[in-house]
């Protein structure tokens, strides 16, 4: 089963297509506030966060070949390689399944991640929209593609059914922006709403990074635009290899901005997955798509693991300064791996040395 195109396929297009339209003016109206459900119901879970209180899967099947290698390993490859194949990550969805195909796919993939423990939750992305990243700039989606997007949203709906999921939506919206038509953010607010209607499911929109060239009013504004009012919060860095901190800070000012439009109370996810020696877009000069992993752990501007997943975002053990932990304290629920630094370009396929070396250089 295929995996998709690169996360990043046309990063070297996301500066110039995004100043054409970072003046955009979005206006949307919406329904309030929702928290997020997903460990709703089991003993001990957090009231305050929704995805915390609860534990994790791993995904144990073969689609990215992760767990299969883990599974062959020995010695210190197999003790570096459970860094990545026994740790919670998000597997990502799009249109490379079928719309026929995506509710069984989902269904697979989740009795796979939770070992078909009810009261387990898995993480999934979705990046369904079609034509995306410089593609979007150029096309408008046409009334087939708009009703094969519903479509594909309500059978994955419909594969989650009852399950405990952590849900980011629509990795590098910020290309949404520069689309000839507000049919994108129509289309991830309908996803936002039937995805949070869900008895089990917390869904995070992306927000982007704070390398991208938008502002945090107009980050505000496209999140209000694809739904935010209805889901739990957003995601930072899903697809960058940014600092958490630096991440935290301007996810800070989204919520600020979100606040002064009459959206209050929401919270972010932090992706860390490839952020051991972080990294602004801009720093890094070579492939963007596969930066050079890290020789060790002192290498800088180069990729490693960052921080685990976890919902401890305040914890002594990441290099937070006081300032930044006090705005995870206030506005994080997690910090998770939604990025895939171990495939190839991000996507496809899974690389062993690259995987190992990501793994051996992690300062955590």
């Amino acid at each position: 089963m295929p995996f998709g195109p690169s996360i990043a396929n046309h990063r070297a297009l996301r500066v110039a297509a995004l100043l054409l339209c970072v003046g955009l003016s979005l206006v949307i109206g919406a329904p309030r506030a929702v928290a997020g459900v997903a460990n709703r119901g089991v003993p001990g879970a957090w009231r305050t966060n929704p995805i915390a209180g609860i534990h994790w899967g791993h995904y144990t099947g073969t689609i990215d070949g992760v767990y299969p290698a883990y599974q062959r390993a020995r010695g210190r490859n197999k003790r570096l390689l459970a860094r990545i194949a026994l740790r919670p990550s998000a597997y990502w969805f799009g249109a490379w399944f079928h719309d026929a195909d995506i509710r069984d796919a989902v269904r697979q993939y989740i009795d796979q991640d939770t070992g078909g423990d009810p009261n387990t939750l898995a993480q999934v992305a979705i990046f369904r929209l079609d034509p995306w990243e410089g593609a979007a700039c150029r096309a408008s989606l046409s009334a087939a593609r708009r009703a094969s997007y519903r479509r594909w949203i309500d059978n994955f709906a419909a594969g989650i059914g009852s399950s405990r999921v952590a849900l980011i939506l629509q990795p590098d919206m910020p290309f949404a922006l520069c689309a000839p038509t507000h049919a994108p953010f129509d289309l991830v607010a309908y996803a936002a709403r039937r995805f949070n209607a869900l008895p089990h499911t917390t869904v995070y929109l992306d927000a982007g990074a704070a390398w991208w060239p938008l502002q945090p009013g107009q980050a505000a504004d496209m999140l209000i635009a694809a739904g935010i009012r209805h889901v739990r919060g957003f995601a930072m860095n899903d697809t960058q290899y940014d600092a958490p901190g630096r991440e935290l800070e301007w996810g800070a000012r989204i919520e600020d901005e979100l606040a002064a439009r009459g959206v209050h109370g929401k919270h972010m996810v932090v992706n860390t997955a490839e952020s051991g020696a972080p990294f602004l877009y801009g720093e890094y000069h070579g492939n963007h798509d596969n930066p050079r992993v890290c020789r060790n752990r002192f290498d800088h501007i180069c990729a490693a693991l960052g921080i685990p997943p976890t919902t401890q975002v305040t914890s002594p053990r990441w290099p937070l300064s006081a300032y930044d932990r006090s705005l995870a304290f206030r506005y994080a629920d997690a910090f998770l791996w939604v990025g895939r630094p171990w495939l190839d370009n991000g996507s496809a396929p899974f690389d062993l040395n690259r995987a190992i070396g990501l793994a051996a250089a992690s300062p955590f």
